[in-house]
């Protein structure tokens, strides 16, 4: 497809991921999306992004609380830890399955209700196996949420996946955020009640499933069932294509989707490094408990600017090496920093720790170029997501015995940097100008040459 920029034109292979389109009705395929819907749909996603993290900061923040409420062993506190990454591994292979029977919107919907109920239901269940399920329920549907983000944004904004991937990033940093800032004083407000505290998130889910009523209904056509509009043709018309066949796409031999599900586990594994073990690490730099945890609120909230603008500019380059290049060595000079110098330069390291996380709206933005149709982008997050999220358990873990057997941040910190370097090789081939099914149709081009 040709693409007019100010010095001419010239032929991507990702363009379709970037040229306006016509948006889909669920109930009227090819029919512009109308205004009152799509501003319903818009507040869908951002309601839904926002519960997209709280139950994993709001029981951070209350851990201690849970444990001696619980009777809950050190081990098993680690295994919660461990628990997120685990459940979006496992869950998220499941979306594109129940997209395409159920329909996206009406699995997003259903992911908001399990988390709902999850929250609702795991301050009060009294032993520590039932808080493990119920919490897995709530993370079950953040996991097919998480999956199902970029297909919604592909589907019904083809023409804005960088400005609405940024969008429900920015939402989905506020709610990781917010949850960690507040969850302790409202608990405080609710009489010092841990269970209150933890059950008061799931108002917001409850509140997130119902502008999804509104399209649950919507189960796709043939192509439509898990995401967008079929491609197009340079004119705009659909590629035509034999009746009744579909182009095979084995997302498991694709070079840019296992590149792209590496750059995702390594910048995951950061992420959750980051969250369980900064902290510590300005602590026994001598700075106090306040100010830690303020220092990594700061991190967090950089998360929520950055978002909104980095998948602007992403969506806009054919390549996105350049971004990642800049947010890992951002992230290496942090680490450096907490090196040298933790606790004098606590604040910039917290910046630029907090600039290098913005990999994950990257990510996410790669993962709606990377694929032109909407199937190929239920695959390719699914795959992305769930491959990277298995990679990223192990880290947090290492961080942990590296910091016991070693008795200081040294060894953990040069694990930190070093797992850098990996995430931006594998997050310059991901971001070059190219797409699974173009990769899958050389393949078989290849393969059918004499």
């Amino acid at each position: 497809m040709t693409r007019v920029t100010g010095g001419g034109t010239r032929t991507t292979a990702s363009a379709t991921a970037r040229t306006p389109a016509t948006t889909a009705l669920p109930e009227q395929p090819g029919a512009p999306l109308r205004a009152w819907r799509k501003r319903l749909l818009v507040a869908g996603i951002v309601l839904a992004a926002l519960n997209l993290r709280p139950a994993i900061t709001s029981f951070g923040a209350l851990l201690e609380e849970v444990r001696a409420g619980l009777g809950m062993s050190g081990s098993v506190a680690g295994l919660l830890t461990s628990l997120p990454a685990l459940c979006f591994a496992v869950f998220g292979v499941t979306a594109p399955r129940l997209a395409r029977r159920f329909g996206p919107a009406a699995v997003v919907c259903a992911g908001m209700a399990a988390i709902a109920t999850g929250l609702l239901v795991r301050p009060y269940v009294g032993s520590t196996a039932a808080f493990l399920l119920a919490s897995g329920l709530a993370l079950g549907g953040i996991a097919v949420s998480n999956v199902l983000m970029p297909v919604i944004v592909k589907r019904w904004f083809p023409d804005r996946v960088g400005s609405m991937t940024g969008l429900y990033s920015m939402a989905l940093a506020l709610g990781t955020a917010s949850a960690a800032a507040v969850t302790v004083p409202v608990t405080d407000a609710l009489g010092g009640d841990w269970q209150a505290g933890l059950a008061v998130w799931a108002a917001l889910a409850a509140a997130a499933a119902l502008p999804w009523l509104a399209f649950v209904r919507d189960r796709g056509g043939a192509s439509g069932a898990s995401g967008a509009p079929e491609p197009s043709q340079g004119d705009g018309r659909p590629e035509e294509r034999p009746a009744g066949q579909t182009p095979a796409l084995r997302i498991t031999r694709s070079r840019t989707a296992w590149a792209l599900a590496v750059f995702f586990g390594l910048q995951a594994t950061g992420a959750y490094i980051t969250m369980g073990w900064m902290a510590q690490i300005f602590r026994d730099a001598g700075v106090s408990a306040g100010r830690a945890g303020m220092l990594v609120a700061v991190t967090m909230v950089m998360g929520v600017p950055l978002a909104f603008v980095i998948p602007r500019i992403a969506a806009r380059l054919p390549r996105q090496g350049p971004i990642v290049v800049g947010l890992g060595v951002s992230g290496l000079l942090g680490y450096a920093g907490l090196w040298f110098a933790p606790a004098a330069g606590a604040w910039a390291w917290a910046v630029l720790l907090g600039i290098a996380n913005c990999a994950f709206p990257l990510a996410l933005t790669m993962v709606g170029m990377r694929a032109r149709t909407g199937a190929g982008v239920a695959q390719l997050s699914a795959f992305a997501q769930s491959t990277g999220y298995l990679i990223s358990i192990p880290g947090p873990l290492l961080v942990g015995v590296l910091y016991q057997h070693s008795g200081g941040w040294g060894l953990p910190i040069a694990l930190m940097a070093a797992l850098m370097v990996p995430q931006m090789v594998f997050g310059v081939m991901a971001g070059r100008d190219r797409t699974v099914e173009d990769e899958a149709a050389r393949r078989d081009a290849a393969r059918s040459t004499p």
